[in-house]
Order: C-alpha cells, then structure tokens, then sequence
C-alpha cells in the first residue's frame, strides 16, 4: 500500500470517534472484540465493521490462541498521518513566530502626539481642592 493511501486510511479510521475510543482502550493492552463490543451502545456487527476499518488502515492486528482472539494496537501507521501534520505544525509555528515578532514591533511603536485644538489650557483648570 502507497504511504499516501495508508494516511488516508489511518485519517479516515480516526475520523469516528468509536473508533478512537477502541484505539484508546487497546493502547492499555489486548481485548477481544466482545470485550470491546460490551463497552459501546451498538451490536456487536457495528463494533465489528469498526474493527474492520481500523484493521484496513493497518492501526490494530488480531491474534489467534484457539477460542480468544485479541485485538491489539498497532501504532506504526500513525507514524507516516504524524509526519504530514509535522509538515503543517513547521508552517503554523513560522507564521505565529512572524506574528509573535510583528506584534513586538507593534507594541514598542509609539503614535505621534496629538495637538490639543480645542484652545483649553489645563493649567488654568482649578485643582481639585480648589473646586467649589
């Protein structure tokens, strides 16, 4: 399988968040899938279809020791999906370093003073205990 047709089968695997869910629970170690169908409010067919998609994108691998078949992670193909969003976290840390510096140069910049045209002189203004 291509890496770019795996990514997107890993994306497309992560995109459900049932199946995260069974990601999660089989990164603690192996479950059968009826010990992981238990966990959800769907049939046992609709856990399976899960299973199977997460089977296709290669992130978990069943076992056979006679009657127990365990489902267990496999985080290999996570690695190449990490890589392309690597990709992407460069380009966002360079545009928020460029901010970051642009708003530095913002605030040490100082706006002109501006002329008082309205003709009052604050001096002749009364202090505040001169008021009455």
């Amino acid at each position: 399988m291509a890496a770019r047709d795996q990514v997107s089968q890993v994306f497309h695997a992560l995109s459900d968040p049932t199946r995260r869910h069974i990601l999660e629970r089989l990164a603690d170690g192996p479950l059968p899938a009826g010990q992981l169908a238990r966990a959800y409010r769907m049939s046992p067919a609709a856990v399976s279809k899960h299973l199977k998609v997460l089977e296709d994108a290669g992130l978990i691998r069943q076992e056979r020791h006679s009657q127990w078949r365990p489902r267990w992670l496999d985080a290999a193909p996570l690695e190449p999906a990490a890589a392309w969003f690597d990709a992407y976290r460069r380009f966002w840390d360079r545009s928020f370093d460029s901010l970051a510096a642009h708003l530095g140069e913002t605030a040490a910049w100082q706006p002109p003073a501006v002329p008082d045209t309205t003709g009052s002189d604050d001096s002749e203004m009364p202090e505040e205990g001169d008021r009455q």
